[in-house]
């Protein structure tokens, strides 16, 4: 069977019937309402909380936080509602300001600014990127009851309501984004942020990935909470991307809800674990500090001492904001753990994504990657072997692993969950 994969430049590769397990994705839910319908209505029914407008009620100042260019929330189609919804409640433009939650990631350009908000909400509004990397635009807000310095964007403090939009997937650090996460990772500086992830770092993906409940979420919803997070619009969207449904409200209770509906759209079963993993990283693409979400998939589906084949072009090298991913290539968690006592890397958040991919390259299964943005000896530093298209690539893999494998394609692999049949053990 040919299989094409959602980058023009690179080519498609040939998987035998015989050998192939199956073509897994998220699912593709019909809806008969509008996108346009399904935001308005989430407005008027809010889970956990009261409707927006009296939650304002006595409120002057709003900041908006939102998500960045690496997810595909249509912020432009919700926030003319939400933006009515502050006017109807007496609060005023010039009262409102929109924050953009990078996490640890660049900040957004002109052009991503554009196409995310469109023209109209970037002539009217200033729409500010956070400043991770700066510690003059970051306030001390103290500790969460576990430790966790609670450092966060000065501009919680010059506002009196705080509310965040973003989408709600699968995610390697916290279970599912959403809720929280815009807060944590969303606007915090790299020492908070290091925490959680390092966190996350010391669990395997298929005891975090997932899990609408966990130890990570519980630590950023204690950050957001201590931020004074009040209000959340997060949206599901299914496997072609688009908008099947919102919840709006209370930012812990409305995540819930979210991720509940999440879970069945993202979730795919495989008969049994699979010798060969070939995923895609869609639609985290520019980067490997991003597409390495089709690793974290692909640890749920492999098995042990199988092989991974990532397939994702990555415009933008390794990562732009992250020089320590290429400098130290991604490593088992002893050797990590032992680097950060040593003080060898000091930026948890880096530390943790070392873990995160090592723990599936090195310590579950073979990594195998083709990329035109990334170069051979690149690849071979990070720890991955080098391939110049997909073929090559399951030709290595069926090298290493014999004729009989059999192969798992997982498509939209930045976001899919696999899971395993319970029959197969």
């Amino acid at each position: 069977m040919r299989i094409a994969f959602p980058y023009p430049d690179i080519d498609s590769v040939d998987v035998p019937e015989r050998n192939l397990l199956g073509l897994f994705f998220p699912s593709i839910v019909k809806v008969d309402k509008s996108e346009e319908q399904i935001i308005k209505e989430a407005f008027s029914h809010p889970t956990g909380a009261d409707p927006l407008t009296r939650m304002l009620n006595g409120r002057e100042k709003v900041l908006v936080v939102v998500d960045d260019y690496t997810r595909s929330t249509p912020v432009r189609k919700i926030l003319p509602y939400l933006i009515k919804e502050l006017e109807g409640a007496g609060v005023k433009k010039e009262s409102i300001k929109i924050l953009v939650a990078l996490g640890t990631h660049r900040p957004m350009t002109e052009e991503e600014l554009m196409t995310k908000f469109g023209r109209q909400i970037l002539e009217q509004y200033p729409i500010i990127n956070h400043s991770w990397w700066e510690p003059s635009q970051l306030i001390n807000l103290g500790e969460t009851e576990t430790g966790t310095p609670v450092l966060v964007n000065r501009m919680v403090k010059e506002v009196d309501f705080i509310m965040g939009i973003g989408q709600i997937v699968p995610h390697r650090v916290s279970g599912f984004s959403g809720g929280g996460n815009i807060i944590q990772p969303g606007i915090c500086g790299e020492e908070t942020t290091g925490r959680t992830h390092w966190l996350s770092a010391q669990f395997r993906g298929r005891e975090i990935l997932g899990k609408i409940e966990n130890p990570v979420k519980e630590e950023i919803e204690r950050v957001a909470r201590k931020t004074a997070l009040k209000w959340i619009v997060n949206t599901i969207q299914d496997g072609s991307g688009r908008l099947v449904a919102v919840v709006t409200g209370d930012p812990f209770l409305a995540y819930r809800s979210g991720a509940k509906q999440s879970l069945e759209i993202y979730r795919s079963e495989l008969p049994r674990e699979a010798d060969i993993v070939i995923t895609d990283s869609h639609p985290y693409d520019s980067e490997l500090w991003l597409a390495a979400k089709g690793i974290y998939a692909s640890e749920l589906a492999v098995r042990q001492d199988g092989v991974v084949i990532l397939i994702s072009p990555c415009p933008e090298g390794v990562s732009p904001s992250h020089p320590e991913v290429l400098e130290l290539g991604y490593q088992q968690f002893e050797r990590v753990d032992q680097w950060i006592r040593e003080k060898k890397i000091q930026k948890l958040t880096a530390a943790a994504h070392l873990v995160h991919v090592g723990r599936v390259i090195k310590e579950r299964a073979k990594g195998i990657f083709v990329s035109q943005g990334i170069s051979k000896e690149q690849k071979e530093r990070l720890g991955f072997i080098h391939a110049e298209d997909p073929q090559e690539a399951l030709d290595r893999a069926f090298g290493l692993l014999g004729r009989d494998a059999k192969v798992a394609v997982l498509r939209r692999g930045g976001e899919i969950l696999p899971m395993i049949k319970e029959s197969a053990g």
